[in-house]
């Protein structure tokens, strides 16, 4: 007899477990689940409510204060929730944008999006009302559901408004879903192809695109995101990301919620890092994710005073790690930071696992269920190329429907995604992470990886953060120039400017020195990446005009 979807599910997901630190039994082993219907509140949130009830949800209020939700909690708030909004029009197909800060109504919305069968499109409560105007056109959006203080940036439209928290003229009430029926039916099937979530990029090189998610490549894709992690039932995670963006979803959502753990979040207005550290420790917290712009920002504190005995796990996603920061945080907590590489297309591709070694710099091997291969510019292997995944029948659920344009879903074609990603390749499969191919340079006829000279760059004292682009010279075509952000109390003078220089010059080859450097807010996009695009126009444009930085010096005068 066929398994149930619930029950291919969880034998995969108890695969992964089974093989947590036994990376070549799990990725000879792993199958992708194949169901043909499949929706992942029916299917696995209410499941494990039913069977397996426990926390599922812990919110960490700025005053320090505790909402604390069970899986049932939340399966039945989510079911009333459901036919709440179908009342007011909400059917299957239609698009929600959901704009929600890190508060329980928000993981009761996804369920109830979910059972209903509607498209959620995730919005950072950081957006313009530009950016929302554009969300809701190219989304073609039929709803909204916002915080109270988030809704005067919405521009007048024919969809449903609904308001958390105060009232707001013309929109509906989110607390009024208390009063609908708790047993919601839905309207029929949810096919495993059926569209789920619609992503607009962070778009750090260009307009945002529409990434296309369907019931099942990221709510059984993150079983990959779950390996990486290390995540068991039972654990407490805390994953540091602003919801609206893909990698909330990760690691404050489907990951966890797969391993039957518990989803730990901060209510916070700001990113605090010591407060970020009392709640690890005070709140016992097993597993923790935070993005490299975090992690820089933590090593700034005595990380040895916040040591826990219950930290097991320790994760780094949507840039690249710098060796420096794994080892500081190595040094004072005795736990290696794993990095991991994937993207809003996909969950977890790439990644350093529990229990293997790791080699320093990189991002590790394929996860169970992908096959990764490096390709030139025609398509060729490669030992230094761009990251692609198989399709066909080598094709992982953990992949994106496509694009959508105009309303049509672009599907993948051809033999491979190409990610836009370039990395190189060791004998023994181990993956290192070059940089997006937009950003790899050429100097004096050498390929440079901004990311390379970067993480010698944080290696000084002074040094925060540093963004590494071409800087056009008339020998050598360009040269690398870095723009510096200094940790506080950092002088941006011509001392610290000398020292940064000698430091690079100690260990990088003459090719790759830094010939140029300025003392700069790096921009970045509202998910935290640096938008190095920006950055390369400027230089671009001020070399053009024989112009330089305010705060800028050039390694020969010094």
């Amino acid at each position: 007899m066929p398994m149930s979807p619930t029950d291919e599910l969880k034998y995969a997901r108890d695969l992964l477990l089974a093989h947590r630190v036994d990376y070549a039994s799990a990725r000879r082993e792993f199958r992708w689940p194949q169901p043909e219907r499949f929706n992942f509140a029916f299917d696995w949130f209410d499941v494990v409510a039913r069977e397996r009830d426990h926390e599922a949800l812990r919110v960490v209020q700025q005053d320090g204060a505790i909402v604390s939700r069970r899986y049932s909690d939340l399966a039945s708030q989510s079911d009333r929730l459901a036919n709440y909004l179908r009342s007011l029009g909400v059917r299957r197909g239609a698009s929600v944008l959901l704009m929600l800060g890190n508060v329980v109504p928000l993981w009761e919305c996804i369920l109830a999006i979910t059972k209903l069968g509607a498209i959620m499109i995730p919005a950072s409560p950081l957006l313009s009302g530009a950016d929302l105007q554009d969300r809701i056109d190219r989304g073609a959006v039929r709803a909204v559901i916002a915080g109270a203080s988030y809704a005067n940036r919405f521009p007048p439209g024919d969809w449903i408004g609904v308001a958390v928290g105060a009232d707001v003229p013309g929109w509906h009430r989110f607390d009024d879903a208390a009063l609908a029926d708790v047993h919601f039916l839905p309207d029929g099937p949810t096919h495993a192809s059926d569209p789920l979530i619609l992503y607009f990029t962070s778009g750090t090189t260009s307009k945002p695109k529409l990434v296309l998610h369907s019931h099942v490549s990221y709510p059984i894709g993150h079983l990959s995101t779950m390996y990486w992690i290390g995540l068991r039932p039972g654990d407490v995670h805390l994953n540091i990301s602003s919801p609206g963006w893909a990698k909330h979803a990760w690691s404050s959502l489907f990951a966890p919620w797969l391993a039957e753990a518990t989803v730990l979040t901060l209510d916070h207005a700001r990113f605090d890092a010591a407060a970020t550290l009392e709640v690890m420790l005070r709140e016992r917290v097993t597993t923790f994710c935070a993005p490299p712009t975090v992690w820089r920002i933590l090593i700034q504190q005595d990380l040895a005073a916040w040591k826990s005995a219950h930290l097991r796990e320790l994760v780094g996603a949507g840039e690249p790690l710098n060796p420096e920061v794994i080892t500081r945080v190595r040094e004072a907590w005795g736990i290696t930071i794993r990095d991991g590489f994937g993207q809003t297309e996909s969950s977890v591709m790439i990644a350093n696992t529990p229990g293997q070694a790791i080699v320093p710099g990189a991002v590790g091997r394929p996860l169970p269920g992908f096959v990764v291969n490096l390709l030139d510019a025609d398509g060729n292997p490669a030992e230094e190329g761009e990251i692609s995944i198989s399709l066909g029948a080598d094709r992982p659920i953990g992949l994106m429907q496509g694009y959508r344009i105009e309303n049509q879903v672009q599907p993948l074609t051809g033999r491979f995604y190409r990610t836009g990603d370039v990395a190189s390749c060791d004998a023994n499969g181990v993956f290192t992470y070059v940089g997006r191919a937009d950003d790899v340079f050429k100097s004096s006829d050498y390929r440079i990886s901004p990311f390379e000279l970067e993480s010698v760059l944080i290696e000084h004292p002074m040094v925060a953060e540093a963004a590494v682009v071409p800087s056009p010279d008339p020998v050598r075509l360009s040269v690398p120039k870095a723009f510096i952000a200094l940790v506080p109390g950092g002088s941006p003078d011509a001392d610290t400017a000398r020292s940064i220089f000698e430091h690079a010059r100690q260990i990088l080859g003459s090719f790759k020195r830094i010939r140029r450097l300025e003392f700069y807010e790096l921009p970045k996009t509202i998910s935290g990446k640096i938008r190095r695009v920006e950055l390369r126009r400027l230089e671009a444009q001020r070399r053009a005009n024989d112009q330089r930085g305010e705060l800028e010096w050039v390694e020969d005068e010094l």
